[in-house]
């Protein structure tokens, strides 16, 4: 009797990833935030000042978007965790949370 011969694998199946399942959901929906262009090039200068914080009128004639469109798109950033806001006075100053752009670099890395 002929038995069929088995078929070689040609990689051994992976165990395991460094993410969990619920980190890669989380930062599948930073990615998704980041992959509106707009909000990419906000990060950008975010990241560009010394201070690593702007207000948002400073980013209205940079970008050249609309006031509430910019804010939109900070509102956005900031629920993803990658922006906090702290008022002071009239102005909210915008700041990047070093910590989720560290996770990103990790997955990347």
């Amino acid at each position: 009797m002929n038995l069929p011969k088995p078929i070689p694998s040609c990689c051994p199946p992976l165990l395991s990833g460094r993410l969990e399942l619920e980190e890669l959901h989380d930062v599948a929906r930073i990615f998704r935030v980041l992959g509106e262009p707009a909000r990419l090039q906000l990060l950008n200068l975010i990241a560009a000042q010394s201070s690593q914080e702007v207000r948002a009128c400073e980013l209205v004639e940079t970008l050249g978007l609309s006031q509430p469109t910019v804010s939109h798109h900070l509102k956005v950033m900031y629920e993803a965790g990658l922006l906090t806001k702290e008022r002071r006075g009239t102005w909210i100053y915008y700041r990047l949370v070093a910590e989720r752009l560290a996770q990103l670099r990790s997955v990347l890395s």
